[in-house]
């Protein structure tokens, strides 16, 4: 027991560390290549965010941030991994967690869905055109891509893994077969859409570090130790990010944080067995996506009248005069919450 609490807590105290150390050079060198938005959404967007959001804020702010995380990642998952090989004890292969049964596919969809959005960062930063406009268009295609990989994760559960079925929490299994492929691209997209959380100085960051924690402790709690390093490594690297991202902010996550990790997210559920207890433990993600959705679905039936005064949610609140940092915080304590709960059905559904 002793040893599995070492194998988690140590890798995340070093993935934490890399992200203090790295961080500095990081952002010298986001500043100096002006790593930020070519174009501001203020140009297509309605007065009121206007109202709440200057153009600077997001023109003069890096939006690579999140290579942060995952490259802290990286280098707390190796330096692991090394040292077992190179130092090969009980205890060095003992804290090693990449394992090929349980973490070498999370950490693939990781790295694939970052430098993904690593590279519709840079086509935001340095394209022109629809790219750089981040319009509806690219958008769909970036959905698309999000699809494809998807669907390759999807075989590789129901080909490799023979994943056939999900839990149920109180009430057994459900047998899904060869469907288990469309379910996990559709658990996939749905996840995506909640990075539309990275809207604010902090707030991206401290609810997905609480959703990973969540899932490192259920993972602890189903024996899958390898998993809840990883999950706990991803939430160190994560709270590095954060410390530079509180208000205000010195950069933004971007598409290379939230794809990559959202991903992630949909596969850890996956792989603890307790996708249906995602959407509690990520609460804050489903408000974030499913105010979008509400919003786009009343304008159309309605005749363009809104639920919200601006969407995502969030920006709702900021709208109604609640600053920022409250908006934020207040997240953080639902992510709180939320995790709990799902951390506790878990558990006890079993």
């Amino acid at each position: 027991m002793l040893l599995n609490l070492v194998k988690i807590f140590l890798p995340t105290v070093v993935a934490f560390l890399i992200g203090l150390f790295i961080t500095p050079t990081a952002t010298h060198f986001f500043y100096k290549y002006k790593m930020w938005k070519k174009y501001s959404r203020n140009e297509s967007t309605f007065s009121e965010f206007q109202k709440i959001h200057k153009q600077e804020e997001e023109l003069k702010t890096p939006r690579v941030g999140g290579i942060i995380i995952w490259v802290s990642i990286l280098f707390s998952t190796l330096v692991f991994y090394l040292i077992s090989i190179l130092f090969p004890t009980e205890i060095t292969e003992k804290i090693n967690f990449l394992s090929k049964n349980q973490t070498l596919i999370p950490l693939f969809v990781l790295l694939f869905g970052s430098f993904l959005g690593l590279w519709d960062d840079l086509m935001q930063i340095y394209g022109t055109g629809k790219i750089a406009h981040d319009n509806v268009s690219w958008r769909k295609w970036k959905a698309l891509l999000v699809i494809i990989i998807s669907f390759l994760i999807g075989l590789w559960f129901y080909y490799k893994l023979g994943m056939i079925s999900i839990h149920i929490p109180f009430g057994g299994e459900m047998y899904l077969g060869i469907l288990i492929i469309p379910f996990f691209i559709i658990v996939a997209l749905a996840t995506f859409s909640g990075g539309v959380i990275d809207g604010l100085d902090g707030l991206s960051g401290g609810v997905l570090a609480s959703i990973f924690a969540a899932y490192s402790m259920i993972a602890f709690a189903n024996n899958q130790i390898d998993i809840a390093a990883f999950s706990a490594v991803v939430t160190g690297a994560t709270l590095a990010f954060l410390w530079f991202n509180i208000p205000p902010a010195r950069f933004y996550m971007g598409e290379t944080g939230i794809i990559g990790l959202t991903i992630t997210l949909a596969t850890l559920a996956f792989l603890t067995d307790s996708v249906l207890i995602l959407p509690i433990v990520a609460m804050p993600l489903v408000v974030s996506s499913g105010s979008v959705l509400l919003q786009m679905i009343s304008k159309k039936l309605r005749n363009g009248k809104k639920i919200f005064r601006l969407a995502p949610i969030h920006h709702h609140f900021e709208a109604l005069g609640w600053p920022s940092y409250k908006v934020t915080m207040r997240f953080w304590i639902l992510s709180a919450v939320s995790s709990v709960i799902g951390i506790i059905l878990a558990v006890i559904s079993r």
